[in-house]
């Protein structure tokens, strides 16, 4: 037989020359070279620990490591941040385990945000344990837990390895069955700290509350340990969490292998319009590229939607060239438990090469050795794009990270100014955990869990007013100074730690009538738009159209299709003030109604992202009071004279600037930060964009807005200025400012606001 000669494949390098070649521009293309290891040492540890760090290629600890270490020893909190892949799970597992070496009866809770982190880290512990050669019990304790094995965990377990949401509704309400973790408690380990911010985090906090009074009342005080990426206030985030002061330890002493760091801008199609080519195309094209050349990739995109448009064509563009396309799969939130752990095993044992995640796969999971993460769009946060970087090259060997530049603003800003992604300080992460909606769940928790005494505080909260509501309501009784429970329910699987709502929508695919298959879930907040009846639906790269959607029963009802599209819906917004906390010149802030509802959708093609239709929603508005901040225009600007339309298109084109650049200084996703432009708004009787927390109560971002106003308006017109196109485009001035070519009289307005000649 002739012999046939395999082409060969490109590496890392080639594939970023490849890149390099097609039309388009290359932003920048960034190389990290190599850092040579720096090594501080070890405190004094048992002889056991280090002969087993050793056996595991650990002689001496890095500069961070040892530090960290030493703090958590001497029983001082600690919060360390160093790059992905720096080795900070020894900062936290050998002080806990020469804590038990020392006093067998030491207890230590790890608190992950996933369950699979969780195993992940699970399986690092046993190693480090067996190489020990003592007697360490370390389980692992969630929802997968099975009933027969959740006993011994409780007496047995030394180490108990959990997720902030298992603690708030397994472990702290059923402390009672605890005793031997809380009397002993020495440790507890709270690992991507940078990921407990806004809602989350300011429900964490709270947890943590609860968590130190039942510490309290059984007799321990532990220490914490933290592990964050990086962020602007590493330590004001642990200590806002804790209550409590904390060391930071930044001082990375690993070393790094080459890496190589691009942001790509796909090529314009129309300059004038400054219209781009598809970046999902363009994602798509490199991921496939990739694959072809057996180089393991991660694609992170911002939506479910985008994974499963990713997911479908990279596996048509697999097929194309004869390539297996079950080698690459989505994994998002909405995904079941037995899918997502599927995954993960298939990127562990080679047999899944790539994976298209949102930031569900953002965190340190060890998936094995992947060379390539490409990023489609910014993710909203610096933070975030150098954690989803990291995701590559983990362990030897170089590897890169492409950013695609989608058509936002905030994208195209920083291909235009790409020094700004790499110099600027990165964003601060901001919770609120006197969120009344938020605290008041939690004081009910602590109340079901230990009684209140006059006078107590919740951590620093005073809540002597809670309390008195909450028996005013029945949900309390008072005896003899002691505010104790006495309602029927359960308080801790009353809400999410997740969401403003603890509520999710069951989607039903219903085709068969003899047997409703369970496909995944839709967080209520995203229903409406996602799922509203009509809607087209992907789930793990299928298309599923929406029956119905039963909002009493909380479940849509869906059946298979073949859809060559997918459905966009709109949302109308309408705000109002409530109540004014503050006021500067035209600049305020306070508290305001949101209500929303879906009112259309379109039908987008796949292939050309075209529309092809549009259908009517009929469903009831939603309503939510938040906190908002608000400029309203002065009157002496330059448009009084202008006419209407050219009013609404420079306060749409502002308003979409202003939205699309606030996550750089508030580290959120944009859709926690609702922005309305109004032309005439009926309370201040004033054109006004408005900026309002898209949960209950807020956490705290409306706020930021009203003390960062200065920047955010100068974010804005940087990136109106650095924008190529001439009468304003999807990446300026949005896709409506576009159309009717708002960018001069957007400029003309900006330039007026910050008090700059035009």
């Amino acid at each position: 037989m002739p012999t046939v000669l395999r082409k060969p494949r490109k590496n890392v390098k080639e594939l970023l020359q490849w890149i390099e070649s097609r039309p388009g521009e290359i932003a920048v293309w960034r190389t990290f070279p190599p850092q040579e290891p720096r090594f501080g040492k070890w405190p004094a540890l048992d002889a056991r620990l280090t002969n087993a760090l050793a056996l595991r290629g650990i002689e001496r600890p890095y500069l961070h490591q040892a530090e960290a270490i030493g703090a958590a020893m001497e029983g001082r909190n600690v919060v360390i941040v160093t790059p992905t892949a720096s080795g900070k799970t020894a900062c936290y597992n050998v002080p806990v385990v020469q804590s038990i070496l020392d006093n067998p009866s030491s207890r230590a809770l790890y608190l992950f945000p996933t369950k699979a982190l969780s195993q992940d880290q699970l399986a690092e512990l046993y190693a480090l344990t067996e190489a020990v050669e003592a007697d360490i019990a370390c389980f692992t304790y969630d929802g997968d837990t099975a009933p027969s094995a959740r006993t011994k965990v409780r007496t047995a377990g030394h180490i108990v390895i959990t997720n902030p949401d298992m603690l708030h509704t397994g472990i702290l309400p059923h402390h009672t069955k605890w005793v031997k973790l809380f009397e002993n408690l020495r440790y507890i380990v709270l690992d991507e700290l940078h990921g407990y911010r806004g809602v989350f985090g300011s429900h964490l906090a709270n947890v943590i509350r609860r968590l130190k009074r039942i510490c309290a009342f059984y007799g321990s005080k532990p220490t914490f340990i933290c592990c964050s990426a990086t962020i602007a206030n590493p330590r004001e985030l642990a200590e806002t969490l804790l209550e409590e002061p904390v060391e930071l330890v930044v001082k990375n002493g690993a070393p790094r292998d080459e890496k190589h760091v691009m942001i790509q801008n796909p090529p314009l199609v129309n300059r004038s319009m400054g219209i781009r080519g598809s970046s999902l195309d363009e994602t798509a094209d490199i991921a496939t590229e990739a694959l072809a050349n057996d180089i393991s990739t991660i694609v992170f995109t911002r939506s479910r939607t985008n994974v499963e448009l990713l997911l479908h064509r990279i596996r048509k563009n697999l097929e194309a060239r004869s390539l297996p396309s079950g080698q690459v799969a989505g994994y998002r939130g909405g995904y079941l438990p037995n899918e997502r752990r599927a995954i993960e095993r298939g990127l562990r044992d080679g047999t899944v090469r790539g994976v298209i995640s949102t930031n569900a796969l953002e965190l340190g999971i060890d998936i094995g050795s992947l060379e390539l993460a490409v990023l489609h769009g910014y993710p909203g946060s610096i933070a975030s794009a150098w954690q989803q970087m990291g995701r590559a090259g983990r362990r030897q060997g170089t590897s890169a990270a492409v950013m695609v530049a989608s058509s936002f603003a905030l994208d195209q800003f920083l291909a235009a100014q790409p020094a700004y992604f790499f110099d600027a300080s990165p964003e601060r992460a901001r919770v609120n955990p006197d969120n009344l909606y938020i605290l008041v769940n939690h004081v009910k928790c602590a109340a079901f869990e230990l009684p209140f005494r006059q006078g107590d505080r919740f951590g620093k909260a005073e809540v002597a007013e809670v309390l008195e509501y909450l028996t005013e309501q029945g949900v309390l009784h008072m005896a003899a100074g002691r505010y104790h429970w006495q309602a029927d329910s359960f308080p801790a699987e009353a809400f999410s730690l997740r969401s403003a709502t603890s509520e999710n929508y069951v989607i039903l695919d219903v085709s068969d009538p003899a047997r409703h298959t369970v496909i995944g879930e839709v967080d209520r907040p995203s229903a409406p738009m996602l799922i509203h009846p009509e809607a087209v639906y992907f789930h793990g790269g299928k298309a599923y159209q929406v029956l119905d959607l039963d909002q009493k029963g909380m479940r849509a009802l869906v059946k298979p299709v073949e859809a060559e599209y997918y459905t966009d819906a709109d949302l109308a917004v309408r705000l109002e003030v409530l109540d004014e906390f503050d006021r500067d010149a035209a600049w305020g802030w306070g508290e305001v109604l949101l209500a929303s509802r879906p009112t259309v959708y379109k039908k987008i093609r796949l292939s050309t992202q075209e529309n092809v239709g549009y259908g009517h929603i009929h469903l009831d508005e939603e309503q939510m009071h938040t906190t908002g901040a608000w400029l309203t225009l002065p009157e002496n600007l330059p448009w009084e004279n202008w006419d209407s339309d050219r009013k609404s298109s420079a306060l749409a084109g502002l308003s979409h600037l202003m939205r699309a650049t606030a996550p750089l200084f508030l580290m959120c996703d944009r859709t926690d930060l609702q922005v309305h432009g109004m032309v005439r708004d009926p309370h201040f009787e004033r054109p006004a964009i408005y900026f309002a927390d898209n949960f209950p109560g807020g956490v705290g971002l409306a706020e930021a807005v009203y003390t960062l106003r200065n920047a955010l308006l100068d974010s804005a017109w940087e990136a109106l200025v650095s924008c190529p196109c001439e009468r304003g485009c999807p990446a300026c001035v949005g896709a409506l400012g576009a159309r009717i070519g708002a960018k001069e009289a957007t400029r003309l307005l900006l330039s007026a606001l910050r008090g700059r000649s035009s």
